[in-house]
């Protein structure tokens, strides 16, 4: 398509390359449906004017109506029409107790996120009308400041700037756009269907607001902007007291939140968990971190799950730990023991080399010895700097490992005999004579 051509479709820009800060690569997520069909024609529309600005577009192809091969048939069709590098993602949406809605949308980012590249800022066609319809959403669910935040304009999305140039939009201009530029646009059956909250929202309640207040959307994302700037401001306002109190590795010390008031802990407590890019827990969760986890007896074990992290606690401080599940019983054989040995469960691997300075240092097997990797060792162990023997439960204790970490510390055994822990200690059976092999565990 020409400039020319383009610039008389065009029936006036909607955001200009201003709106769009320094950024010149932009991915578009594009659904094919009259937003993200807005949102792309005018960032093609600037392309022509800028010819420096790069603009691909991502269509997720969820499978969810029978209408999908053809939906994103539409979708690259309009692509190659307007000379846009086009990339389809095909995603496995499994509700897991979240909500069809829900888990749809985080196949949707997750799919996206692999597809971004490094300088690229990442677009989506969110209007007024969907800022509405997030805030009311938020207040069903009894949000907070946070919450009701709804929609930034602009935020970090996994490394990536996440730009919604059209959140001031109604979606009544976009359609006007859409009618004089003569765009076809994809309308999705399951929007009439009132059984997601959302379709609810937008069919029924928010035409009736409208209709009463025609200016309820505008004065829902002033609302919005007001609860962002409050958050903002008790980021800065707690920002030096979390620091303190956030300790190397990103654990939380315990002991001062004690002194705080119910308000400024749980507060703390929802920074901390930002900070660390967990997903914002309720009121109710809140209180059960601080009743069960924090508060919690001192010989006790406590956790409470925040999907897909645990919070823990250990020696005074609160952790907030991706669990990892190793079966007890799990022997990996290592045949070539000076070739890496790949480990489970995301745990990265282990090597043995005979040169390199890395890693504990232990003998080398002998000819009659087999070489394993376990996650468990039975009886009681004597490891080299102690006279006497424990059991691997109490090394760990001894060591100060937390028990979250235990079961994935990688163990080399030759035959039935335990010889290192990776990263922590070495049996005396595994002490070097003279032969010796560096026993190293690069963790991902």
């Amino acid at each position: 398509m020409t400039n020319d051509s383009m610039t008389a479709m065009l029936p006036g820009p909607l955001f200009s390359l201003s709106d769009l800060g320094s950024h010149r690569h932009f991915l578009v997520g594009f659904s094919g449906g009259l937003d993200s069909t807005v949102l792309l024609h005018q960032l093609v529309a600037l392309r022509a004017e800028n010819p420096a600005l790069s603009v691909r577009a991502v269509h997720v192809h969820h499978g969810l109506s029978v209408h999908a091969d053809a939906w994103l048939a539409h979708c690259r069709q309009l692509c190659q029409l307007w000379n846009v590098e086009f990339i389809a993602c095909h995603v496995v949406v499994s509700p897991d107790g979240k909500g069809v809605e829900a888990s749809a949308r985080e196949a949707r980012y997750q799919a996206i996120e692999t597809v971004l590249a490094p300088d690229e800022a990442l677009l989506t066609a969110q209007h007024l009308d969907d800022q509405s319809e997030t805030f009311l959403l938020a207040l069903k669910r009894g949000s907070g400041p946070a919450g009701l935040s709804a929609m930034p304009r602009e935020m970090q999305f996994s490394g990536h700037a996440l730009l919604r140039p059209l959140l001031s939009l109604s979606r009544t201009e976009l359609e006007h756009y859409a009618q004089a530029a003569k765009l076809h646009w994809i309308d999705d059956d399951s929007n009439t269907d009132t059984r997601y909250d959302r379709n609810f929202l937008r069919l029924a309640i928010l035409p009736e607001l409208k209709q009463r207040w025609p200016h309820f959307p505008r004065a829902v994302a002033r609302s919005a902007q007001l609860c962002a700037e409050q958050e903002q401001l008790l980021d800065e306002l707690l920002a030096e007291e979390l620091e303190k109190l956030v300790q190397p590795g990103g654990s939380l010390l315990i002991a001062p939140l004690n002194t705080m008031s119910e308000v400024r802990r749980a507060a703390i407590l929802r920074r901390w968990l930002a900070y660390l890019g967990a997903k914002m827990p309720s009121r109710e969760q809140l209180k059960r971190l601080w009743d069960e986890v924090a508060a919690s007896r001192d010989d006790a074990m406590p956790c409470l799950h925040l999907a897909p992290w645990e919070v823990r606690r250990f020696q005074g401080a609160l952790y907030l730990v991706n669990p990892v599940m190793v079966p007890r019983n799990t022997c990996l054989l290592w045949a070539f023991p000076l070739e890496p040995l790949q480990l489970p469960a995301g745990l990265g691997l282990v090597c043995c080399c005979e040169t390199s300075g890395k890693g504990l240092v232990v003998r080398p097997p002998s000819a009659d010895e087999k070489v394993s990797v376990r996650f468990t060792a039975p009886g009681v162990l004597h490891i080299v700097g102690r006279d006497k023997g424990r059991t691997l439960k109490k090394i760990w204790q001894e060591q100060g490992v937390p028990p979250w970490k235990r079961g994935g510390v990688p163990l080399l055994f030759y035959n039935e005999e335990l010889i290192a822990a990776a990263g922590y200690f070495i049996t005396q059976q595994g002490e070097p004579k003279s032969q010796k092999w560096y026993f190293d565990w690069r963790q991902e």
